[in-house]
């Protein structure tokens, strides 16, 4: 772990990404190359269903500036800018998406050993302002996350987080939604040597009374390769495996089958990332 307690976004980030992450029912091709002035060229295409889905993403770097422009199928072209450590800490990220005039926007990172916020600003007469803040340590963190629309003068999003973090355990709670969902994770790394890991996410809502319990699991095979499952309760089982043929390009095959409704046809996901 790093010094302080990061920015909101990492409050429960390593559970999210246990039981979430790298798992599709799509077909998804990635395949990067670079220039030799050291200009990337990142080609995506997506198989959903039977609609085909693609953009080109062309990321330039200079010194500590990053420029990203991307062209997807619908002919809309984001652009986003960062500025990394202008001063100590800080990131600036500028973006906005032609031809939406109303996309602008402006957001500042800021990483210290006690403190993360991020805070960030429409670039339209009445804005949506989004502000994020954690005070503690690398081993507990107290957060929350609001958005203000000016246009109406409501907060639109309130949350609030905690996370606790030992040598390989990370536990977090937090209360999203307007206060209207709590959500509980826990994650453990069972062998750092094989990089066994166990999850668990569990999900209330007051306004439906309903419960999400979602728990898994991940092992890697050997130095290449990974193998993750998960289940929830409401009998939905998905597994994956992933391999890394050469460095930096992944082939991962996904899964997910009901229990609850056998009969029905098991959703099958692939994905293939290629990078020189």
């Amino acid at each position: 772990m790093g010094k302080g307690p990061g920015l909101y976004t990492d409050i429960g980030k390593k559970t999210r990404d246990l039981l979430y992450k790298d798992y599709q029912s799509d077909h998804k091709f990635t395949i990067t190359t670079y220039t030799s002035n050291g200009v990337a060229l990142t080609s995506t295409g997506v198989k959903k269903g039977d609609r085909f889905l693609a953009d080109i993403t062309t990321q330039l770097k200079n010194k500590n500036v990053t420029t990203d422009i991307k062209v997807d199928t619908n002919s809309n072209l984001v652009t986003t800018i960062t500025v990394d450590e202008p001063a100590p800490g800080l990131k600036t990220i500028f973006s906005f998406i032609v031809p939406d005039q109303r996309s602008g926007k402006v957001e500042l990172q800021y990483l210290h050993d006690y403190t993360g916020i991020s805070t960030s600003i429409g670039l339209t007469a009445n804005p949506i302002v989004n502000f994020s803040g954690v005070v503690g340590s690398n081993t507990v963190a107290l957060g929350t996350d609001v958005a203000f629309d000016t246009a109406s003068g409501n907060f639109i999003k309130y949350n609030v987080g905690l996370n606790f973090t030992n040598d390989d355990l990370i536990a977090s709670l937090s209360l999203n939604d307007k206060g209207d969902s709590l959500t509980g994770s826990y994650y453990h790394l069972v062998s750092p040597l094989t990089n066994t890991a166990v999850g668990a996410e569990l999900t209330h809502s007051f306004s439906t009374n309903e419960n999400t319990l979602t728990i898994g699991t991940q092992k890697a095979l050997d130095p290449l390769t990974t193998l993750k499952a998960r289940v929830n309760n409401y009998g939905k089982a998905s597994a994956l495996i992933q391999h890394e043929w050469r460095p930096k390009s992944l082939f991962t095959i996904s899964g997910e089958v009901d229990t609850r409704a056998i009969e029905k046809s098991a959703k099958v996901g692939l994905a293939l990332a290629l990078k020189p």
